[in-house]
């Protein structure tokens, strides 16, 4: 199972918001390259870099950052946040994304998804299905949807999806743990990739998500808090 350490992107700086509350943020390295550094170091490979600001203004901001990580260290980043537009897309490949996650433009406009999905191949674009009480959210996680999360998924990978981001947003940064139930749900889904975000706050935890079958886990607060350390982490690389 890939290990993956979520940047949250704000105004340039490394935050965390919890259950997306933008209100809730909290900054924890001013420079994101000193932080990608460190990853990096400890022999990580690959980061989730998310455009909050992006993702709250519905075209992409940090491109700056982006290219800035991409061109100065060796980690395969997983980019998303803001990508409503073909014109995003491609900066955000020729900035230095190795894949990119794409939610709400998945749920608001699934033509203009498979188009891209087409066009980039399904080992680039990553499904973005994040959730509250199992319905799909968008626009940052401001905007609710009547999409089932199995379903979605289910429809999608028929369609040609190979991987999928899963957040359950009310998980997210609280450190309570993931949700397993709902990442078994997922994994039944033949042929799809998982990958699980939101509450992840042991060694334990990462340990269960790798048994059911997840591809990859993202962790970010547990890591900024000091809950885990880039060193027990790197063990499991």
């Amino acid at each position: 199972m890939r290990i993956i350490i979520a940047l949250d992107i704000m105004e340039g700086k490394c935050v965390r918001l919890t259950r997306g509350d933008f209100s809730t943020k909290k900054i924890y390295y001013e420079d994101p390259l000193e932080f990608s550094r460190m990853i990096e170091d400890h022999g990580i490979k690959f980061i989730h870099l998310v455009d909050l600001d992006g993702a709250k203004n519905k075209n992409v901001v940090n491109y700056t950052t982006l290219e800035t990580i991409a061109g100065k260290t060796s980690l395969k980043i997983d980019f998303s946040g803001g990508i409503r537009s073909y014109v995003d897309l491609k900066k955000a490949f020729e900035s230095g994304a190795s894949q990119v996650t794409i939610g709400s433009v998945s749920a608001t406009s699934p033509a203009l998804f498979l188009e891209w999905l087409a066009e980039w191949g399904q080992e680039k674009i990553i499904l973005g299905a994040d959730c509250s009480n199992r319905k799909i959210a968008t626009g940052g996680w401001t905007d609710s949807t009547d999409s089932d999360i199995i379903e979605f998924i289910k429809d999608y990978m028929l369609k040609g999806v190979k991987y999928t981001i899963c957040t359950d947003i009310d998980k997210d940064g609280t450190l309570e743990g993931p949700s397993l139930s709902l990442y078994k749900e997922i994994i039944t889904i033949r042929g799809i990739n998982l990958i699980a975000s939101g509450g992840i706050s042991s060694l334990s935890h990462l340990d269960e998500l790798s048994a059911i079958g997840c591809e990859g886990a993202i962790i970010g607060k547990a890591l900024y808090e000091g809950v885990l350390n880039l060193k027990d982490l790197s063990r499991l690389c």
